[in-house]
């Protein structure tokens, strides 16, 4: 069947069959991603019917990567990367060593020869770093502490790549004890390594020196000509430009150029505007980088190399999960961080392709090798939302016992004090002017809030607040609505706030609740899950609006006209 334009039809085949899938995984309690991943075996050589470009959507994939690590770095601020430097830096390297050194003793045990085997051994040492964004984002993990280390380490495991792909080649005859190659030469190796730091060195020092005046200037400029679609360009503009020239100029990969080009605008008061326009975008194309992932696997695999295939995934999903959390657990970390980070770090994905590729090329892997390699990225990746579920289980048992043990003399209820209080569900701007009302009131408030760091600000300003996702039943049994006067669910997530809402009707089905909507839909959905009112912002303005226009006076507070 002849394809006129391979780029439209994989866009609409691909991505058609990825919501059709991803919709099934969901409803059948499964990650959307499992979905994805199908979608791309099923498109992909090694299945018949329809085979998509291989050579295409890589590179689309490629954008996705780079707009996801854009909008992480919009979160992650300079700060945030120089507050875990001391248990990034010498974790991840160590993880990265440990799990290569397990890898290469799978290799050997194979009969593949040590320098096979190290390769063998890197490219299960370094986890996807979409993968663990996208369960991050998921599991709302990324403005925690421990979702701060786990983008640590995700750099600090993208700066060794780099230093690897460069080395690889310049080690690739010593590593196959070729006697006719000429060994490499020290100084080439020290010049390798030197040139290597220097480039990154450079990147970086050119965007915190430059390109911190230079990005927010131009979006400020772009701003406030009034177009939304010149903004929007802007910051696509930027991000890939960056990324580009990162990886053209300075040999950086696109996932570390993009994240440094977020990070440098994360300071821009327009940066959460920025992360907004490319949203819709940045989904679109990560969809992508799974479908381009599940077209790589062949499922023979499974029936010619099923125990090296196990090898394989176990030290992926197991030594390496278990390595990561005993180094976490020695850097004096808890263990809920420890678990988290460990489960995230348990798959393999596009860095891994690289290095087996490069591998394969310098003659240090068999074919054998990158296909295992492939089998065992599919799998991890299908098998990785079931331990992070597994881990954010007990992760959820040991918040509530934390709970009990800081309730002093209530040990069985912390809010037994309570009393006709107020129970605010998400403290983001919305949810803090609603805190310092019901403060001023003097209505007794109990905050729940799943960001570690906002939550230590909560608590340095006097609120009472509890750690945790309110989704999980145990916590909200924790809350002691059925003595409260009133549940105020303020979060965006239409669907996220549906369960809260329907858990609280359960456990006091008199109680008071009112949460938020942006639209006619989610207003509708909340209702019927029992919320008692629904408000919309946009109705709320509009009220206001109509009530000075006609009136003269108007509810909402007045804010003073712009001197620009």
């Amino acid at each position: 069947m002849p394809h006129g334009s391979p780029l439209v039809t994989i866009l609409v085949i691909g991505l058609g069959l990825a919501f059709i899938l991803g919709t099934v995984a969901s409803r059948l309690g499964c990650s959307v991603l499992v979905g994805y991943l199908l979608a791309g075996i099923i498109i992909g050589p090694f299945t018949p019917g329809f085979v998509a470009d291989q050579e295409l959507v890589p590179q689309l994939a490629e954008i996705g990567v780079i707009l996801l690590m854009f909008g992480v770095g919009l979160h992650f601020s300079v700060n945030d990367l120089v507050s875990v430097r001391a248990i990034a830096i010498p974790g991840a390297v160590v993880q990265v060593i440990l799990s290569t050194i397990c890898g290469m003793l799978l290799g050997h045990l194979l009969g593949w020869s040590w320098g096979s085997s190290v390769v063998f051994g890197m490219t299960l040492a370094i986890a996807s770093t979409v993968v663990l964004l996208r369960t991050l984002q998921e599991y709302r993990l990324m403005d925690t502490q421990r979702g701060h280390i786990a983008i640590g380490w995700l750099v600090i495991q993208d700066l060794l790549t780099v230093m690897v792909l460069v080395l690889l080649p310049v080690m690739a005859p010593l590593l196959k004890h070729d006697p006719h190659a000429a060994a490499p030469d020290a100084w080439q190796l020290v010049l390798a390594v030197g040139l290597t730091i220097g480039k990154v060195a450079a990147f970086i020092a050119l965007m915190m020196i430059v390109g911190r005046r230079l990005i927010p200037m131009m979006l400020h400029y772009v701003a406030h000509t009034g177009s939304r679609e010149l903004f929007r360009l802007c910051v696509l503009a930027i991000a890939l430009g960056v990324a580009l020239t990162a990886t053209e100029i300075f040999g950086v990969s696109f996932a570390l150029g993009a994240f440094v080009a977020g990070m440098v605008l994360s300071e821009s008061p327009l940066s959460q505007h920025a992360g907004a326009e490319t949203l819709p975008l940045r989904d679109a194309f990560a969809v992508l980088f799974f479908i381009s992932v599940g077209m790589l696997f062949n499922p023979g695999i499974l029936l010619h190399h099923p125990l090296p295939l196990v090898g394989t995934l176990g030290v992926i999903m197991v030594a390496t999960p278990v390595l990561t959390v005993a180094i976490l657990r020695l850097l004096r970390q808890p263990w809920q961080t420890a678990l988290s980070v460990g489960a995230g770090l348990a798959q393999i994905g596009e860095f891994s392709f690289i290095l087996a590729a490069l591998g394969v090329q310098s003659g240090l892997l068999v074919e054998r090798a990158r296909d295992l390699v492939l089998g065992a990225s599919i799998l991890s990746i299908l098998l990785n939302p079931v331990m992070v579920g597994m881990v954010n289980r007990v992760n959820a048992m040991l918040d509530r016992r934390a709970l009990l043990r800081a309730g002093g003399t209530a040990r069985e209820d912390p809010t037994a004090k309570l009393q006709g209080h107020a129970v605010l569900i998400g403290c983001g701007r919305v949810g803090s002017l609603v805190a310092e009302g019901l403060r001023a009131h003097h209505i007794p408030l109990l905050v729940v809030e799943e960001a570690d760091m906002q939550v230590r600000a909560l608590r340095e300003r006097g609120l009472d607040v509890m750690l945790g996702n309110a989704t999980d039943p145990g916590l909200m049994q924790l809350l002691g609505l059925d003595r409260a006067r009133i549940l105020i669910v303020d979060i965006p997530d239409a669907f996220e706030a549906g369960e809260i809402i329907q858990q609280a009707r359960g456990l006091s089905p008199e109680l008071d609740i009112v949460a938020r909507a942006h639209f006619d839909s989610a207003a509708d959905y909340l209702s019927e899950y029992g919320a008692s009112l629904v408000i919309m912002g946009e109705r709320e303005i509009a009220r206001a609006m109509l009530d000075y226009a006609t009136h003269g006076t108007a509810s909402g507070a007045r804010v003073a006209p712009s001197s620009t």
